[in-house]
């Protein structure tokens, strides 16, 4: 009867073993299947992500202002792609997109340089604003190396202000008005020289600050001063010349009054003597008018004592006879 219950033991072990051997194997099977389904998420994953990368990798938007360059192992297309979606071979190809608005590229300086005068100023904080010529771009990626930051190089903008201010005086060369225009020209045609005309457009350029060296600003001042001076002293000398003017203004006047008052008083006794003279005159002409020879006569013999004239003339009127020696 013990051995029968030893038996019966041993066979609920051998049944306990069994079933945890067989629930180990399920859960490797499981186990295997979970890994196996794992494994084909992650391929399907890298399977699709090599497609979306190899899509996205076929297309590039260009956007607005701007052109596409497009390389085959390096190699540059000369057609230039335009904005919007362009296509290119996945891992082969690639798009560069190229500025094409306007930019601006600044040049800290000092630019030193002459004018027409030989005097000796600076430029400084300089302003080029230039623009690519869209038609233009694959062309300027493939030949000018680094043309973000060499397109305008610090040389060609200081050769194109040298040569504008040398053909300035000192006044124009300083003014922003001429030397910035004739800057833009020159360095526009430098440029069409370079890369061909209408490659770079040069839309502007604009000249911060502008100065002589110390020695010419010191001789600017003493003149400056000089001038002051001189402006002063005119001003003074005018004043001068005006009071002497409006002094003999006055005495002119004072003059002029005098003789006026002179000649109206000449006037006057003239005027004077004239008409006592004109009425001397007709009053010896009415006496004339009314003295006849009987009148005389009269005259004379009323006047007569009764002697013998004294006088007389002789038949020569200029010989005078004692008539009282005349005996008869």
């Amino acid at each position: 009867m013990g051995s029968n219950k030893n038996k019966g033991y041993e066979y609920d072990a051998d049944r306990l073993y069994s079933s945890q051997k067989e629930k180990e194997k399920q859960f490797q099977v499981e186990k295997e299947n979970q890994l196996k389904k794992i494994k084909r998420m992650i391929i399907t994953l890298v399977v699709v992500l090599l497609l979306f990368i190899t899509v996205t990798s076929s297309f590039k938007i260009i956007p607005t202002g701007y052109t596409g360059v497009r390389t085959t192992f390096k190699q540059v297309d000369n057609v230039v792609l335009q904005n919007g979606l362009n296509f290119k071979l996945p891992f082969v190809q690639k798009i560069i997109t190229v500025n094409n608005k306007m930019q601006d590229m600044d040049f800290a300086g000092p630019i030193w340089s002459e004018t027409s005068e030989r005097t000796a100023l600076y430029y400084a904080n300089i302003t080029v604003s230039y623009q690519i010529n869209p038609e233009k771009s694959a062309w300027i990626y493939a030949n000018v190396s680094g043309y973000k930051d060499n397109l305008i190089s610090d040389s060609i903008v200081a050769s194109a202000i040298k040569s504008s201010s040398k053909t300035l005086n000192s006044t124009e060369a300083t003014n922003r008005s001429m030397i910035e225009p004739l800057t833009q020209e020159i360095l526009q045609a430098s440029l069409d020289s370079k890369y061909g005309e209408n490659t770079v457009i040069i839309h502007k350029v604009v000249i911060g600050n502008t100065d002589f060296e110390d020695s010419y600003n010191q001789a600017i001042a003493d003149k400056q001063k000089q001038q002051i001076a001189y402006e002063q002293q005119q001003i003074e000398n005018q004043k001068a010349v005006e009071k002497a003017e409006a002094d003999a203004k006055v005495a002119e006047i004072n003059a002029n009054a005098e003789k006026q008052k002179t000649e109206i008083a000449a006037e006057a006794q003239a005027n004077a003597i004239k008409i006592e003279a004109e009425a001397q005159a007709e009053a010896n002409k009415m006496i004339n008018d009314s003295v006849t020879a009987n009148v005389i006569a009269y005259m004379q013999a009323d006047k007569w004592d009764g002697a013998k004239p004294k006088v007389m003339l002789g038949d020569d009127s200029q010989v005078i006879v004692d008539a009282g020696n005349v005996t008869d």
